[in-house]
């Protein structure tokens, strides 16, 4: 039934043409693709940001561009937006293989991140970007494969922003610091905030958002309390938002969570395309937190 309703909500985001260029490459003997978004302010000669935007399960590139709304904060800021696309049985309802998987379900999918060292190479052949100011953000299993990435590819993502999606991997002891920025709804029904409960698909295992964020701060060594404030409450639509800041670590590496008291399966800033993912916060802005916090936080 969700599948139904979110591929509904992907057939009217779907642009009739594509307005943004769509790459293709080979990883492993299959075709994989994404497609990238250069601001207006763009120059070539110039070094520029990236943020990799990940959708989440049973969508695609082009729903999680309407979706988060990135576009609009990357021709503002001047970084160039790219959204890989998963895999699937059709071009519509694609996952990630971000871990969290029984060991039969995670043998039969593909090496995600090597995709996105080959995607990043890939699109160094076609802009000017600054390895040093590569970030990656993502919702649902988007933000399962940012954490990911976080811990595989460090080497190569200076910070990651989930939102809406928690960990499925461990952590190894020498993983680098990353910094984390998450947001996540006290409501949301399908990454709950306490990890799987009876409506989670037998085969899924992720943390909880309390374990997902405690974790990193030990990676990260911040403070095991966090600081805790309450954000205005701007807007008239069912939710408040608390942050919790557990401070700079190694590194200068952080570690903030975002709770939307009453939020569900959205994006912060952004209407959801279905009531079923439930209430949307407006008193704060995932991307503009999210720039904010990518510009303190280069790659050493």
């Amino acid at each position: 039934m969700l599948q139904a309703v979110l591929l509904l909500a992907i057939v009217a985001a779907e642009p009739s043409t594509p307005l943004d260029p769509v790459r293709k490459i080979e990883v492993d003997g299959r075709t994989r693709s994404y497609s990238f978004h250069v601001p207006p302010q763009y120059d070539p000669e110039k070094p520029t940001p990236v943020v990799l935007v990940f959708h989440g399960a049973a969508t695609n590139c082009h729903f999680i561009t309407h979706f988060s709304g990135v576009n609009k904060k990357a021709d503002a800021a001047g970084f160039i937006a790219v959204y890989p696309n998963g895999t699937g049985l059709v071009n519509t309802l694609l996952t990630w293989n971000s871990g969290g998987l029984t060991h039969r379900e995670a043998d039969e999918r593909p090496d995600d991140v090597k995709f996105v060292k080959r995607l990043l190479d890939d699109l160094a052949q076609v802009a000017n970007i600054d390895p040093k100011r590569v970030y990656a953000t993502g919702h649902s299993n988007g933000a399962m494969m940012c954490y990911r990435l976080a811990v595989e590819l460090s080497d190569r993502i200076a910070a990651i922003a989930p939102v809406g999606g928690t960990m499925g991997v461990d952590v190894g002891e020498s993983q680098r610091p990353v910094s984390v920025i998450h947001f996540h709804g006290t409501l949301d029904k399908l990454v709950p905030w306490n990890g799987p409960n009876g409506g989670t698909r037998e085969f899924l295992t992720f943390k909880s958002v309390t374990d997902t964020v405690r974790t990193w701060a030990s990676v990260n060594g911040c403070s095991e309390e966090p600081v805790i404030d309450s954000m205005p409450d701007k807007a008239d639509d069912g939710t408040t938002v608390v942050r919790k800041n557990y401070g700079q670590g190694k590194d200068n590496a952080e570690v903030v969570l975002y709770v939307i008291e009453g939020g569900g399966h959205t994006w912060p800033g952004e209407k959801s395309p279905v009531a079923f993912l439930g209430k949307s916060t407006f008193d704060i802005s995932a991307n503009d937190l999210i720039w904010e916090f990518f510009q303190k936080h280069p790659m050493k």
